[in-house]
This record gives C-alpha cells, sequence and structure tokens, in this order.
C-alpha cells in the first residue's frame, strides 16, 4: 500500500525569500512521498522513487540544497551520491527549484547489502549559502527491505537421462513347418527338421532358467501368394490344422502351453520383406508393383507378367512362404534393483550398459554412483554415463568438475545446454543462464528459467513459464507470491517443506490472517534459519507468532 509521508505547515503566514535557517524550520512544509512505501530488493537491488514538493516561497532563490538518500541498516548506512538543487539566482549547473514551488521527482538505486531486511529509508539536506551551511531536519520516507524473492530455490533442476533397462524382457523363439506347394502335409522329415530342433532346444532352455517363462505359444499358418485367393485361404486354413496335430506330436516331452492357432492366407507381408532382403536383380520392381496395387490378384498377375522375375521368386522367394510358424512367447525376468547392487561388488562385468547405468542410478552413495558411471564409460563408451557424471556433479555442489566434464560432451544435446545453464545461474550470470534454459527448452530447463526469471525481477512471466511446469512447488508458490496472485500461490502448494511452510505464512501475512500466520511459520521454523529470518522479514512486522 502506497504511504506518502507528508509535512503539513503549522504557520499560516506567507513566507518571503526563506533565509538558509528558515528552510531548516519550515521544512515540515516540504512533502515527500516515496514509492514504494516498503522498498523491495529485486536482483539484488533496491531501486525506489522519491517526490518532493517544495511550496511557494519556500525555496530560497540564492541557496543550493543538497539531499543525501540513505538507507539505514542493522550494521551501517549505504548512502547515495548528494542530489544538488539551486535557486533561481544561482549560478550553476544543479536542478533549479522555483520560489513559485516546485515539484521534483529523483530515481534511487542503492545496491542491496546483507542487513538491510531490516532498515529505512532516509532524506538528509543541508542548505548551502556562501560559507553557511545549515542542515535540515532528516526525512523518513520509506521503511524495508523487502528480500521475499531471496526465498527461490535456486540450485537449478539437472535430471539424470534415463536408462533402457527392462525389468522383464519380452522375446519369442520360434521354429517353422514347411509344405510343398498346394499341399497341406506334413513331411517327417519336416518334423525332425533343424528349425523344429532349435525351437525345442529353446523351449528346454527356458524351462531350465528360473527366470524364464513361456507365457503363451502360437501356431500361425500361411500360403504363398500364387493362384486364387480363395484356394490359397484355404489351403493355409488346412496347414494350420496339420501344424496343429505336427505340434502335439513334436512338443510331446517339452514344456509347452496349447497353442492359439491361426491362419493369415497368402503371405504379402513375409513376400514383401524376403524380397528386400534378397539379391534378385529387379527387387525394386516388384516392391514398387506391391505398392501401387493393394488387390492380391491385380498383384500376382503384374508379377507374373514378369517372367523372367517370376521364375527367380519361383525358386527363391515363394518356397519359404509356404509355412506355419511354430511360436512360443518368452517373458525373462531380468536382475532386481537388490540383485544389480549385489552384482557391482561381485561381478560387475556381467552388466552391460543400461545394467550400469540402472545400477548407479539406484545406489545411494556418491562416491559409488560415480565409480559405476566411470565403468560405463570404460567400458561401454556410454554418454548417457558420461552426461550423468555431471549431473551428480551438479547435485553433489561440484560445479568445477561439472564444468569439466560438459566440455566433453555434444554441446547441442538439450540436457547439455540446460547443464550449461544451471552453471551460469550459480555463478550469477544470469543473462546467459536464461538464454540457455530457453534454448534447451525440457522439462528442468522450464522450471529453471522460471528460477532465472525470478531473480532477474521478471515475475511476470516467471509465474506464466512455471504454471506450466509439474511438480516444481515451492517455486511456483513464490513467482504467484511475488505477482500478488495469492490465490494462485496457495492452490500450487502440494509439498511441505520448511520453506514452502513460509510461503505459506507471508501469504496469511498479506491476507491479514495473523492465526494462519503462527500455524505457518510453526511449520517453517524446523529450519532455524527461517526462524531467524522471520524477525527481521518485514513480510510479518505486526505480527506476533
Amino acid at each position: 500500500m502506497k504511504k506518502a509521508l507528508i509535512y503539513l505547515a503549522a504557520a499560516a503566514l506567507a513566507l518571503g525569500c526563506a533565509s538558509p535557517e528558515k528552510m531548516a524550520k519550515l521544512a515540515e512544509n516540504v512533502k515527500v512521498e516515496c514509492t514504494p512505501q516498503v522498498l523491495e530488493v529485486v536482483n539484488g537491488t533496491i531501486d525506489a522513487t522519491v517526490t518532493v514538493t517544495y511550496p511557494k516561497d519556500y525555496f530560497n532563490p540564492n541557496v543550493v540544497l543538497e539531499v543525501t538518500p540513505v538507507i539505514v541498516y542493522e550494521g551501517g548506512e549505504a548512502a547515495l551520491k548528494p542530489l544538488k538543487y539551486q535557486g533561481e539566482k544561482v549560478k550553476n549547473n544543479y536542478k533549479v527549484v522555483s520560489k513559485d514551488g516546485q515539484k521534483v521527482t529523483e530515481r534511487l538505486h542503492f545496491d542491496y547489502v546483507e542487513g538491510m531486511e531490516k532498515s529505512y529509508l532516509e532524506l538528509r539536506g543541508k542548505v548551502l549559502s556562501g560559507s553557511k551551511s545549515v542542515n535540515l531536519p532528516t526525512k523518513k520516507v520509506a521503511d524495508g527491505a523487502n528480500t521475499t524473492y531471496m526465498l527461490v530455490k535456486r540450485s537449478g533442476n539437472v535430471s539424470y537421462k534415463a536408462d533402457n533397462y527392462q525389468e522383464v524382457i519380452t522375446t519369442t523363439t520360434e521354429g517353422q513347418i514347411k509344405y510343398l506347394v498346394n499341399s497341406a502335409d506334413v513331411r517327417n522329415s519336416e518334423l525332425k527338421s533343424q528349425s523344429v530342433k532349435d525351437f525345442l532346444a529353446a523351449l528346454d532352455a527356458v524351462a531350465a532358467d528360473e527366470r524364464s517363462k513361456v507365457t503363451s505359444t502360437e501356431i500361425v499358418a500361411y500360403a504363398s501368394p500364387e493362384g486364387a485367393v480363395d484356394k490359397n485361404n484355404q489351403l493355409s486354413g488346412n496347414r494350420s490344422k496339420t501344424a496343429s496335430k505336427a505340434w502335439s506330436q513334436v512338443t510331446k516331452g517339452h514344456e509347452a502351453t496349447d497353442p492359439t492357432v491361426r491362419s493369415v492366407g497368402e503371405d504379402w507381408e513375409g513376400f514383401s520383406k524376403l524380397v528386400a532382403e534378397s539379391d534378385l536383380e529387379d527387387k525394386d520392381l516388384i516392391l514398387r508393383v506391391l505398392s501401387m496395387y493393394s488387390d492380391p490378384a491385380v498383384r500376382e498377375n503384374e508379377i507374373r507378367n514378369m517372367s523372367q522375375v517370376y521364375t527367380a521368386l519361383k525358386g527363391e522367394v515363394l518356397p519359404e512362404l509356404r509355412r506355419a510358424r511354430l511360436i512360443a512367447n518368452v517373458e525373462f525376468k531380468n536382475y532386481t534393483n537388490e540383485e544389480l547392487i549385489e552384482l557391482l561388488d561381485k561381478n560387475a562385468d556381467v552388466l552391460d550398459e543400461e545394467a550400469l547405468l540402472r545400477a548407479a542410478s539406484v545406489v545411494k552413495d556418491a562416491g559409488q554412483k560415480e565409480s559405476v558411471y566411470r565403468k560405463a564409460i570404460e567400458k561401454f563408451g556410454s554418454e548417457r554415463a558420461q552426461f550423468n557424471l555431471v549431473a551428480l556433479y551438479l547435485n553433489e555442489g561440484r560445479n568445477q568438475k561439472a564444468e569439466a566434464g560438459l566440455s566433453e560432451l555434444n554441446a547441442a544435446d538439450p540436457d547439455v545446454i540446460n547443464a550449461k545453464g544451471v552453471l551460469a545461474l550459480r555463478n550469477d550470470d544470469l543473462k546467459t543462464a536464461e538464454a540457455c534454459f530457453r534454448k534447451a527448452g525440457t522439462a528442468d530447463a522450464k522450471a529453471n528459467l522460471g528460477t532465472a526469471l525470478i531473480l532477474s525481477g521478471q515475475y511476470e512471466e516467471a509465474a506464466q513459464v512455471l504454471a506450466d511446469v509439474d511438480g516444481c512447488c515451492h517455486n511456483t508458490v513464490l513467482a504467484y507470491l511475488l505477482t500478488d496472485q495469492l490465490d494462485k500461490a496457495e492452490k500450487s502448494v502440494h509439498c511441505g517443506d520448511p520453506k514452502v511452510w513460509y510461503l505459506r505464512g507471508i501469504i496469511a501475512a498479506r491476507q491479514g490472517d495473523a492465526e494462519k500466520v503462527s500455524k505457518c511459520l510453526k511449520n517453517a521454523f524446523r529450519n532455524k534459519a527461517l526462524e531467524e529470518r522471520a524477525a527481521r522479514d518485514i513480510e510479518f512486522a505486526g505480527y506476533e507468532y
């Protein structure tokens, strides 16, 4: 709330050209207003606008007035360079004030000094006339200073790059039975083929592995895309039936669930895949035909018209499509987090890159994390491990090591750009930090941009940015508080650490809720530093807690 300190005239007499002594005596006639009435620290500085209204016949035309703005605080004071004004008859280069009365406005700029939380701004005046100097009464014009923005959490967010470790790995193992053209009969040779043998061996291996299990089995039968579509669909269906009987025969004595049986008909998908993988001279022409036509009969007719090509297909591709696939869907349980930690000590060499990255994420000791990341770097050249090492250093506050590690990483990586912004933030280079966060565009960078905007005094944009950031409680509440959006600030609270309770106490104080102030600060004072701060905080002036 803007307040004005007004010094009303006690005398109603019209004044002549006041002498320096009279100017001192009648200084109470001078009206002084300061905006803001309660000083606020923004980006490490305190700015205020002071307007002084000199009444008619107050300012002697022959004098110079020096006004020194001073912030008085616990432990010292900070004075600006004196502001100088002159009467109309003085031959100098100061700002002239008319004897007919005049309003003078000055913008004041102080650098914040620790201790200014409990302070006030005063104006000290001195009238000079020749060799004479007369001090004017000191005028207190504002209290100070609000440092609420300094409650920002400014360490910056740097998340580890995720691993691709799979707790459960789903795979398939399969064999196949091949058929002669236009036949659905299963030959004995196919029951003893290497493909079937390998399939059964895989089933046995799964059964012997306590980490693995077969979750389901399938039989999928096909016909090669040659001849009438209806005939091929019937042939595919017959093959599914004979393959089902063969399944019962070959899997006897092996662990296998009852399969689901499916008939596909003409296998154009398999046809396209085999052609693409082949060395056929005209394979691009065949694939173009497949892309141009969707009708199976048209496709076949177009390919048959390429007689030389079709001959090659009959020998190399089509026989592979007359088949039934025997499929087992297998689930493998990977190492648990506890097992990974145990393997780090006993046999870390069995862990691949993803397992090492996961293991590093679950160990709690920072030294062990660093060791695991280094192993992943040395063994696999893992760029993610290299970045995560930098993230570890940043999260541990080891900024120099983090900076050295960043120089070895891809400068275009958004995570790297964000990390560079965090280093700039910690070095108070807010301009560089803001640029990095805007460029990175990651979730972490958005949260960090909000932090940088708060620190640089861009509170409105900070509130807009942080409104869209999930899980960013503290600084979002603060941004809304700094923009005086108290309802939004209260609704953004979803964490209960002492600093957030302190912010809630400020909200309550601004709402005039003394009981709530006391409750919030009681929870905040679990952090003793906040209890010490509250004693000096102008937000709680006039409140008992």
